[in-house]
């Protein structure tokens, strides 16, 4: 029904994802193409940021590249739902035509992450992410979901505050942090417990719920970072209840709570390997991660 309904508007060829990677390899594809102006991701988050790293292989190029357009297929859709798209797919796919006859697209920034330099992480491929990014706690979570999926559970909101609790039960480092945060021209910010990384606001849903872990996050700035020093039992409720009732105008804070807004780039060292996550999906453990905020990194059809 949707492919019809984009096929009446446009030429179009429909190609059913295979394997993993496989939305980037024709992410590339699209890249490399004198013929493609225009690339649909129908699908989760995972969907579109595999599109994403393929679309921007050789880095940004606004003009040069196919625009993006995404319908939402996933069960959180964060992406498409910060652009303001509905997250049901067939509206989507209405406003998505509608935005396409009105000519109505705007250039978004990027984050891209990569081993630093000079660690042991430095042959880590750069992969870019969307929305979120994470080392630690959260990341933590994401893997623990993603092996629970692997075991047939559903991909739900309670699956993952399931995992909350049980990763925050089992989390070693939550008195004593182990992450260093590092950018140009200022004093590192130490003993960090997490930190997550948004590139835009809302963080997440609950459902229908946004979550605000960094409101003043935009595609249009920088990066922004939301730490905590501490997690004892009473600050994580503290937190938890900050982020439920979070709102645009007011997000994660408080004395334990780093909030760093419009951030170029900064790095996260780690003194043990911790796990690191971008855009939900978990990429194993690392030490050492520099992060870049790339303005006007694609072009996106809303």
């Amino acid at each position: 029904m949707l492919i019809h309904a984009l096929a009446s508007e446009m030429k179009l060829e429909a190609v059913t994802t295979e394997y993993r990677g496989h939305a980037r390899d024709l992410g590339r594809q699209a890249a490399e193409s004198d013929d493609i102006d225009l690339v649909v991701a129908l699908g989760g988050d995972g969907t579109v940021n595999e599109v994403v790293n393929g679309l921007l292989h050789a880095g940004p190029n606004p003009d040069g590249l196919p625009r993006l357009a995404v319908v939402p297929g996933g069960s959180t859709n964060v992406f498409a739902r910060a652009l303001g798209l509905p997250n049901d797919s067939v509206e989507a796919t209405g406003a998505l035509l509608d935005a396409l006859r009105e000519g109505s697209e705007r250039t978004v920034g990027m984050g891209i992450a990569a081993g630093t330099p000079g660690t042991e992480d430095e042959a880590v491929p750069a992969r870019w992410f969307t929305f979120c990014a994470g080392l630690g706690f959260d990341a933590g979570v994401v893997g623990r979901v993603e092996q629970q999926r692997e075991q047939g559970k559903k991909s739900t909101h309670a699956l993952y505050l399931r995992q909350v609790a049980r990763q925050f039960l089992q989390e070693p480092n939550r008195r004593h942090g182990t992450i260093t945060l590092e950018r140009p021209g200022e004093e590192p910010l130490t003993d960090l417990v997490l930190s997550i990384i948004c590139n835009t606001s809302p963080w997440t849903y609950l459902g229908n719920r946004p979550v605000y872990a960094a409101p003043k996050a935009s595609f249009d700035t920088g990066l922004d970072v939301v730490g905590l020093s501490r997690m004892s039992t009473l600050t994580a409720a503290r937190y938890s209840t900050q982020l439920l009732t979070s709102s645009p105008e007011r997000g994660v804070h408080g004395k334990h709570a780093v909030t760093l807004h419009d951030l170029d780039q900064f790095t996260l060292h780690s003194k043990v390997p911790l796990p690191l996550q971008m855009d939900g999906d978990h990429l194993g453990l690392r030490t050492s991660v520099t992060f870049t905020g790339v303005r006007r990194a694609l072009r996106v059809i809303v």
